[in-house]
């Protein structure tokens, strides 16, 4: 069954601090309901306050993206559904408890994983 990913990034929510509570409890109540429908995978945020590493396969170390890449931050959510439609469904409802539109991207299929 495919696996999705839908994701924001941090700019994209526009919440007033009084507000927070409000919107994590919504974004739980979707993930929640994630867990009981089966199409839970994994779901979390990644911290804005921590600079992301490069590693090459030396074990150097680089403290920056690629240059190509944006940046990524933000809340994302794994989900397995089995059509790209019900991945929308998800990601629109993590839309409305995250106040801001999601991405919807699909993972290749590896057929040894």
């Amino acid at each position: 069954m495919p696996r999705y990913l839908i994701s924001f990034p941090s700019p994209a929510m526009i919440v007033r601090d009084d507000e927070w509570g409000d919107v994590s409890d919504a974004a739980h109540a979707v993930i929640d309901e994630m867990r009981s429908a089966g199409v839970y995978v994994t779901s979390g945020g990644l911290r804005d306050d921590v600079e992301p590493t490069r590693v090459a396969g030396d074990g150097s170390l680089t403290d920056e993206l690629y240059p190509q890449t944006r940046d990524l931050s933000g809340g994302m959510a794994i989900i397995e559904v089995p059509s790209r439609e019900e991945a929308h469904a998800w990601a629109a409802k993590l839309a409305v408890a995250c106040r801001c539109p999601q991405e919807v991207r699909e993972f290749q299929h590896d057929p040894l994983a």
